[in-house]
């Protein structure tokens, strides 16, 4: 495996690497990620959440007591509360999406997967999902996890992200091209 802090820098980088290497140590990485995956979703849901862990209107006091109380009813595993708690005591909780994205980054290199973040102007079957997996695969010698968008802008096609690399295939990156090719002849 590379190096795990190589995936993301800052101080996102130094709590997720805390939080990985304490997960590995305590093998208790699944449960971390589930942790994550509902501490993710929790952000999703909730503006308010987001503004709180966002906005410097809160007092540190204000953040820590909220994500304690948070951490309690989500139920969450001592190593995510304790660096949840942690970062809320820094001020660091702005970072806390980049930290839960690298943790995952983390797990999953770690597991030999790559993850791809395709979208497509609709979503995409089961089966169209686990050909594009097999595919990007035999492409890159690794389990690829998808995670699917739709974005009804890209007309047709899909754009594939994987780490560094892109493959956009969609209608209007083609129209978009085309439209460039015009302007440069006429």
């Amino acid at each position: 495996m590379s190096d795990a802090r190589s995936l993301v820098s800052g101080a996102a980088g130094r709590y997720a690497t805390a939080l990985f290497e304490i997960a590995q140590e305590a093998k208790s990485l699944e449960a971390v990620e589930a942790d994550l995956r509902a501490l993710s979703a929790a952000l999703e849901g909730s503006a308010e959440l987001r503004d709180l862990i966002s906005l410097p209107v809160y007092s540190r006091a204000v953040q820590g007591g909220a994500m304690a109380a948070l951490s309690r009813e989500m139920e969450l595993g001592r190593e995510v509360a304790n660096t949840v708690a942690l970062m809320a005591t820094k001020r660091r909780l702005d970072v806390l999406p980049a930290v839960i994205a690298a943790v995952h980054a983390m797990a999953a290199e770690a597991r030999g997967e790559v993850t791809a973040e395709v979208t497509a102007a609709k979503e995409l079957t089961k089966t169209q999902q686990e050909k594009l997996a097999k595919a990007l695969k035999d492409s890159v010698g690794k389990d690829v996890t998808i995670n699917m968008s739709v974005d009804e802008s890209i007309i047709g096609g899909l754009i594939v992200k994987m780490g560094s690399k892109m493959i956009d295939t969609s209608i209007a990156s083609k129209l978009s091209n085309l439209q460039n090719a015009m302007k440069e002849v006429g």
